[in-house]
């Protein structure tokens, strides 16, 4: 007991596009999931926001890396590094003559296999992490938008995140049917690349088509409050010429709708299979949108029209995961029994 304050407790939602870290009920760290190294040294130079101004601008002496692919890590090394500058960066080493005993939470997608599942583990320790505990996503969501998943009634919960998308009905504290597919954010920033490409034959980086995304992104070609075009530039890709293109909102819809349909198949194909007990609350509760593709403009009224069934986009979509994982990190007496 006399060791007690020397324990930090942490809920991580460790996304491919952004990490969140919350300590004490509050957030306390929200960058984007990439890091800067030195190529020389191996040594990390910039996090974050820092690290993503370098993105697609550096020299041969350094490389940017984004550790998660598709929700799950693809580069231990730079996986680890970047969690533990995060975690120092939250200031839980601060004020420690010894590095202190970090117990964390930490979302990852439903459908990981037991590799992966074994590699966030893994960095999470290597990063400092003394007791690591995993929730999936799908329930973190749930938590956080305040749904009571121990209840006997049927909850569906779609989070759309940046490199998965996560679909499940909840009942009683588990996940009664589940769908986790590669499609979100990432998949969405290439869409608008290779449209761009195809049909203004203009050449955009990652970040420019994630800022058109994020400006104009919609999964409709008529809303009611319409956004302003945006003018882009890059090179022409027969030419190398300068130059630059006008796009309006109709444009990123058609641009999108290959991959929302894929979502839209994955809805449908849970409901397929969810118990008709659980699928006729799910029909009075309507169905919650959470994580940053639920900002798309439409998508709640597109889903709805397709499926029959009402949409809601949850408070705070973003950060609705990490929100979760605060939750089942402060009641982990309560809520062991959704944690592994």
């Amino acid at each position: 007991m006399a060791f007690n304050f020397l324990s930090q407790e942490l809920a991580i939602d460790l996304g491919t596009a952004n990490t969140v870290i919350y300590q004490n009920g509050k957030i306390v760290l929200d960058e984007p999931s990439i890091i800067a190294i030195d190529n020389n040294t191996r040594k990390p130079l910039a996090l974050g926001q820092q690290a993503k101004l370098m993105h697609e601008k550096s020299n041969s002496g350094i490389r940017t890396i984004r550790p998660l692919r598709d929700g799950v890590i693809a580069d231990f090394d730079a996986a680890e590094m970047m969690i533990r500058g995060f975690i120092k960066q939250a200031g839980s080493h601060r004020n420690f003559l010894f590095t202190p005993n970090i117990k964390m939470v930490i979302g990852i997608p439903s459908g990981s296999t037991e590799v992966e599942i074994r590699a966030v583990r893994d960095s999470s320790e290597h990063a400092g992490g003394r007791d690591v505990f995993l929730i999936f996503e799908p329930m973190a969501a749930a938590l956080g938008i305040g749904i009571d998943v121990e209840a006997p009634h049927g909850n569906m919960v779609v989070d759309i995140g940046g490199g998965t998308t996560e679909i499940a009905v909840i009942s009683l504290g588990g996940l009664v049917v589940q769908d986790s597919i590669r499609v979100g954010g990432d998949v969405f920033t290439a869409d608008i690349q290779q449209y761009l490409k195809q049909q203004h034959n203009i050449k955009v980086g990652e970040i420019t088509a994630e800022k058109i995304k994020i400006s104009i992104g919609s999964v409709l070609d008529e809303l009611d409050e319409e956004p302003e075009s945006m003018v882009v530039r890059g090179p022409n890709i027969l030419t190398a010429h300068p130059i630059e293109a006008e796009i309006f909102y109709p444009e990123i819809s058609r641009c999108l709708d290959k991959s929302i349909s894929k979502i839209e198949s994955s809805i449908l194909h849970v409901l397929e299979q969810t118990p008709p007990e659980l699928y006729s609350d799910i029909v009075e509760n309507g169905i919650f949108l959470s994580g940053g593709g639920a900002l798309l403009r439409g998508l709640a009224k597109r889903l709805t029209d397709k499926v029959n069934i009402k949409f809601h986009v949850s408070d705070d979509p973003l950060h609705a995961v990490g929100r979760g994982t605060c939750k089942a990190l402060q009641y982990s007496d309560r809520y062991q029994f959704l944690m592994r």
